[in-house]
């Protein structure tokens, strides 16, 4: 479902003269449905570069990204908004939503963009904030006021909302406490038994070895000298 080949990343430094700046050479790996694959590797190697171009906000210098059929290193922005709605879900560290919006619609946008009943779309947010113990009195207020814990867990819901065929997580158990971080894996692992293919970043070793199948160094993707 997810498959790299030979991807490369190069970041030019406009305010040093344009350097260009190589931080990824040969990265390659698959993601098979119903599999979870960890990201790990030293700081700064790569984890979250990697994943953004996966997710198409950073541009790749060459290789392939294909999620399904489509290459995202190659893909035109139409093709990778449609890609978002439909297949490829991302839940990373941080919240950003439209202030003022309650919580129940930030959760249960996803679902309306793809055309879902408006009561059925609210129906499933309902029962994932819910599920990850977000008070019902908070949910018609807008999430940018909630604490950092809370704004997460409304972040993995609206992340689970639609059962994407693709997950990215950036990190989705930091700052919960043990019993919401206990549901969020519940939930990995109910995504991968439906068959989303799942790439992450767990930095949380006891999460790593609950839902990972596989663990990949990205270390071994840094140009040769800059690992």
């Amino acid at each position: 479902m997810i498959r790299i080949e030979n991807l490369s990343k190069t970041f030019t430094m406009h305010n040093q003269g344009g350097a260009i700046i190589p931080v990824m050479a040969g990265g390659a790996l698959q993601v098979a449905p119903g599999e979870c694959v960890g990201l790990i590797g030293q700081s700064g190697a790569g984890k979250s570069t990697l994943m953004r171009m996966v997710y198409g906000n950073y541009l790749a210098a060459s290789g392939r990204i294909m999620i399904g059929d489509l290459d995202v290193a190659q893909a035109a922005p139409r093709q990778i908004i449609r890609l978002r709605r439909e297949t490829l879900g991302y839940v990373s560290q941080f919240l950003r939503v439209v202030p003022r919006v309650p919580t129940i619609e930030v959760v249960a946008e996803p679902l309306l963009q793809l055309g879902v009943e408006p009561a059925a779309a609210r129906a499933r947010a309902a029962a994932l904030l819910a599920q990850l113990n977000i008070p019902e009195r908070l949910w018609s207020l807008s999430p940018t006021t909630f604490s950092g814990g809370e704004q997460q867990r409304v972040n993995i819901a609206r992340g689970f909302a639609h059962r994407y065929p693709a997950l990215l997580l950036d990190e989705p158990t930091a700052s919960l406490d043990a019993v919401n971080r206990a549901v969020v894996l519940d939930l990995i692992l109910e995504a991968k038994a439906r068959g989303a293919a799942i790439l992450g970043i767990f930095h949380d070793e006891a999460a790593r070895a609950t839902v990972c199948d596989r663990l990949i160094d990205v270390t071994g993707f840094m140009p040769k000298a800059a690992a």
